[in-house]
């Protein structure tokens, strides 16, 4: 089911009555909300501490108007560039859910649907919906061989009042483009957007590719899981799913009683976030509460997955530098992401915007949700997206909502929680071990600004990373020799060398102006003999990599594999060559 713009335009023209009718319904149910604007506006009453109850206002007009609304709402929700901060979140607050439509209309969609009657396909159905939302409802029934299942039946007639309510939609859009001189946001842009995500999410059958995508991606991971779909019990408006007992994140007594700390499971969620937005690059953009479970086994589970999208590994490998430089406080590169990610027009001059990176982004690390959340994010970045040409591409967008709602959660849960503390070990792990030439040049010119060795920040990177779960310390190590070998890495591994190099020259020095001294040889040394020579950064590193290995045979057995890598001969070699070089010098200089 693909949204096409210009057949629902060519449908429409032929029906003006049904136009007309929907239209006005839609202005009289919008009069009212326009109409306190405007007095808002006669006695400036604009402020954000005025429109609380104006956006809730708003909010409950696109219930009322019914599923297409409740989207447009959803996706208005994480938009600052079209929305003040006050009416996103109360839009961020927007539920999912209208009255049950009839059993005897369901029972009659799965006959026509599948070919048959329920009862002859499932043993049971549950005699009310167990959910019902915008777009559907949903039954538990069990199938003939035994199996609980879910069982999701599209609404009637969606298709019909959705395609109608895009095209007015869109026509309103196109009209305030051109005739509203403050509207600077791509309105019609938006609309199309949300007509895509609605006939992706009204074709079941798709819903039913994405979840097997999801559990293929994810399901690898012993504390994620997804449902089974039934294909032989499923359509476009008919999808039968394996049933996972669970109970919601936010039901703190159901899960204590069986043991579980929500605390875990937000962490599990972000942990899984993070995993689908920079590794997958597939990701679930609706994490509501109703769409995650905790199971009495202790795993989290998807449910839902009409509302999906995907960021190219172009833009999700430019994502995770943009973190890094967040996290590492370097907004000079930050700035740069954003022009290759979309948000900057290229010819930008981000001078002025580097301190106001500075201020927005600062001292992250550490920050609780409640105090570094999404919603702060909303607000300090928001005069920056007037002030500055930026532009919100959508897939960051869904991102922003996906990552937003589970801050929700969070927040019910455990407002002490430190997103990006707790995902600083995966995403420094996947920074240091990515092959991709772009990465290392990006690595590279973190670790080495003005050709000085930024110590401590690769002390940072590499003692988060080896508290990652996501592999062995043998890994990562290979993953830096192979680096530094590569023709990215090259311009870090010789300053890395002549660091080296020269301080074994000066303990060299330091020792033999110790024996010249005891000898009677000089009574004027060149170097402080009371104080030691400083250690350098280097063994601090070598010290935390020694200590992650336990000191056991197999440790060691999986330390040998890299030494005899080819990497490690050359880099071996390399410094050799450069020792020798140094010393003949020094003992150049010794005999002039």
């Amino acid at each position: 089911m693909q949204y096409d713009s210009a057949a629902l335009t060519h449908i429409y023209r032929q029906r003006p009555l049904s136009v007309w009718v929907r239209t006005l319904a839609i202005l009289i149910s919008f009069s009212s909300f326009a109409l306190g604007l405007v007095w808002d506006w006669f006695w400036r009453r604009l402020q954000p501490r005025h429109q609380v109850a104006r956006a809730r206002q708003l909010r409950h007009k696109l219930t009322e108007l019914g599923s297409t609304f409740i989207k447009l709402g959803q996706i208005l929700s994480c938009r600052p560039d079209v929305i003040p901060p006050v009416y996103l979140e109360e839009l961020a607050n927007l539920q999912d859910q209208l009255p049950a439509f009839p059993n005897e209309i369901a029972y009659d969609i799965i006959k026509a649907e599948l070919g048959y009657p329920w009862p002859a396909i499932y043993a049971e159905l549950s005699e009310t919906p167990v959910a019902a939302a915008s777009l559907g409802q949903v039954y538990k029934a069990q199938l003939k061989t035994g199996e609980d299942v879910a069982v999701k039946i599209q609404r009637p007639g969606l298709k019909d009042i959705i395609s109608l309510d895009i095209y007015i939609l869109r026509g309103f859009g196109a009209w305030a483009q051109a005739s509203i001189w403050f509207v600077r946001s791509d309105l019609v842009g938006i609309i199309d957007e949300l007509a895509a995500r609605l006939f992706e999410e009204m074709d079941y059958a798709n819903e039913g590719r994405n979840a097997e995508r999801f559990a293929a991606l994810y399901g690898d991971d012993k504390n994620i899981t997804a449902p089974r779909i039934y294909w032989q019990y499923s359509g476009v408006r008919v999808l039968t799913m394996e049933w996972i007992e669970g109970v919601k994140l936010t039901q703190r007594e159901t899960m204590a009683a069986w043991g579980l700390d929500g605390a875990y499971f937000v962490e599990l969620g972000f942990a899984c976030s993070m995993r689908q937005l920079l590794e997958g690059g597939f990701f679930h953009a609706d994490p509501h509460p109703g769409n995650l479970l905790a199971t009495p086994g202790g795993k989290l589970a998807y449910l839902d997955f009409g509302m999906m999208s995907e960021v190219t590994p172009y833009y999700r490998d430019r994502l995770l530098e943009s973190v890094i430089h967040i996290l590492t406080g370097d907004f000079d590169s930050l700035g740069t992401d954003y022009i290759k990610l979309g948000f900057l027009p290229p010819d930008t001059d981000l001078q002025p915007l580097i301190p106001e990176f500075a201020e927005v982004f600062g001292n992250v690390l550490g920050a609780t949700i409640t105090e570094f959340g999404f919603k702060s994010i909303i607000e300090k970045l928001s005069p920056l997206i007037y002030k500055y040409p930026f532009r919100l591409p959508t897939y960051y967008l869904l991102i922003f909502r996906s990552f937003a709602t589970l801050e929700g959660i969070a927040l019910n849960i455990n407002p002490s929680f430190q997103p990006l503390t707790n995902s600083y070990p995966y995403i420094a792990r996947r920074f240091l071990t990515e092959p991709s030439p772009e990465f290392r040049t990006c690595l590279q010119e973190l670790l080495l600004k003005k050709g000085q060795i930024q110590w401590h920040l690769l002390d940072d990177l590499l003692q988060n990373a080896l508290r990652s779960d996501a592999g062995d310390v043998s890994s990562l190590l290979a993953s830096g020799l192979d680096f530094l070998d590569s023709r990215e890495g090259a311009p870090l591994r010789r300053a890395v060398i002549a660091e080296l190099v020269a301080d074994l020259e000066t303990i060299f020095a330091v020792n033999v102006t110790k024996i010249t001294v005891l000898l009677g040889l000089t009574t004027e040394p060149k170097y402080d003999m009371k104080n030691p020579v400083p250690a350098h950064p280097i063994e601090k590193i070598l010290g935390a990599i020694a200590a992650a290995y336990s000191p056991d045979i197999k440790s060691v057995s999986t330390l040998m594999p890299l030494l005899l890598k080819p990497e490690a001969h050359r880099l071996i070699q390399e410094i050799l060559a450069a020792i020798a070089n140094r010393a003949e010098t020094w003992i150049y200089r010794q005999e002039s």
